[in-house]
């Protein structure tokens, strides 16, 4: 029997900085109502509070639902409020040598963009993000920038050799995150396993980038059953299986995995 099962947020349980639409709230809601769950996203706090928070019902269910922005490295949980468990925060140096090694990759890739909406490159205290078109772009402008991974792959590439102190991770539609060195989404699984008092094996993990440099990748090799899905279209059958499954309504895939 799974006792916990952990999202992705964005290309998973919502399109791209997009909130949770009403039918996934339902599903999610009714799932809070059988297990736990988790959100794990290279976001920070205001996107959660914003894509999935407000399109929940504030009832007795939150105390199920644990939040981990900036791919792990931040850890919230409900007790009438929700709570800051603990942030690993960059140093001022860090930040600084991270944003300028952006700025060199970029430079070296040469990808240029006519327009861009919002910040490109933002510190979101654990994390330091890298959204080629602006935190703000409209979903069809960043499906349409990198749909095979191709250049923030290259760009990762760079990073890689500029700050090999550091993890960098492609997220998002046209996103690249950089944390500290092994605080990635296995981090997250592990400190949800200690802070929970789950075991590893007891989850289930569902999302868009289960490839190798993926930032959902890490979650897998922590060893984790991990599902991927193209999109929260993909995610609701997936998360109505797991309600059945939790409910001994019907035996179905994610149940046989158990």
């Amino acid at each position: 029997m799974k006792k916990l099962i952990v999202y992705d947020l964005d290309g998973t349980l919502a399109e791209s900085k997009s909130s949770l639409d009403a039918e996934m709230s339902t599903r999610l809601h009714d799932l809070l109502g059988v297990v736990k769950v988790a959100v794990i996203s290279g976001g920070d706090w205001p996107q959660f509070e914003k894509q999935v928070l407000s399109h929940l019902p504030h009832d007795e269910r939150l105390v199920n639902l644990s939040l981990l922005p900036t791919c792990g490295t931040k850890f919230f949980q409900y007790a009438g409020d929700w709570k800051k468990i603990y942030s690993e925060d960059f140093t001022a140096d860090e930040k600084e040598k991270i944003v300028s090694s952006f700025k060199k990759a970029l430079g070296a890739a040469g990808y240029k963009v006519e327009k861009v909406w919002g910040e490109v490159i933002e510190d979101r205290g654990s994390q330091i993000t890298f959204s080629a078109l602006g935190q703000q772009a409209p979903l069809e402008e960043k499906n349409k920038w990198d749909p095979d991974f191709s250049k923030r792959k290259k760009i990762k590439a760079l990073l890689d050799k500029l700050i090999p102190e550091f993890s960098v991770r492609l997220g998002g539609t046209t996103s690249v995150d950089v944390t500290k060195p092994g605080i990635d989404k296995a981090y997250g699984i592990r400190k949800l396993r200690d802070t929970l008092g789950i075991a590893i094996h007891e989850m289930i993990f569902i999302g868009d980038a289960l490839f190798p440099g993926g930032n959902d990748y890490p979650a897998e090799q922590a060893g984790v059953v991990s599902i991927p899905v193209r999109g929260p279209q993909e995610t609701k059958p997936v998360t109505e299986a797991i309600i059945a499954c939790l409910d001994g309504d019907q035996k179905v895939l994610p149940c046989e995995e158990t």
